[in-house]
């Protein structure tokens, strides 16, 4: 199937989902993050914040854990820059997060402090589906391949998805950006 296709339909289908089987789910994918994903030279941490309106994973479970047991790992979020389609990233502090437009929770505040894409040792990647090559399909709008292009080449991308593999995506392009790793509520794939 194509990108299209796929979103419209995982999109659809994850939006069934029980507020329950999201955080079970999480659980589990934050369970196999940190029984199977190497965080010792890891010193700047990339992750996504959820959107719950369209039934994303909980990162706010991995973010607990990293600030508890790894404290040592700085934590990057996002911001949106709505006119270009780019993103701008800051260090993590739970105190200063405001709601945009899509509700997605952004850093905010006068007192945030810019991260360069090229400073992050690891991206935690929010997408719909992936294949078994290590293909991803996310919303579409293209934020995370031009973030990812950014980063240096050896960034680990780790993707998180509540949905185990498809064969393959049909309509794979030069400047789709693989994943290393992606971790499902029961599996860990490595590409």
């Amino acid at each position: 199937m194509d990108k299209s296709s796929l979103r419209k339909y995982y999109l659809t289908k994850r939006k069934t989902l029980s507020h329950e089987k999201i955080e079970t789910k999480s659980e589990q994918i934050k369970d196999l993050f940190f029984q199977e994903i190497n965080l010792e030279t890891i010193a700047y941490l990339h992750i996504f914040l959820p959107i719950k309106k369209q039934n994303e994973i909980n990162t706010f479970l991995i973010i607990k854990e990293l600030k508890q047991y790894s404290p040592q790992i700085k934590i990057i979020v996002s911001k949106i820059i709505p006119s270009t389609f780019e993103m701008q990233h800051f260090l993590f502090d739970e105190e200063n997060l405001t709601e945009n437009h899509w509700g997605i929770l952004e850093p905010s505040g006068e007192n945030l402090v810019e991260i360069q894409p090229n400073q992050v040792d690891m991206v935690i990647i929010p997408l719909l589906i992936f294949d078994q090559q290590g293909n991803r399909v996310g919303y579409g709008k293209g934020f995370y391949d031009r973030f990812l292009q950014q980063c240096r080449p050896e960034t680990l991308k780790i993707g998180v998805c509540l949905e185990e593999p498809i064969e393959r995506i049909s309509d794979v392009n030069k400047f789709d950006i693989k994943m290393d790793f992606c971790i499902s509520p029961t599996n860990i794939y490595r590409f």
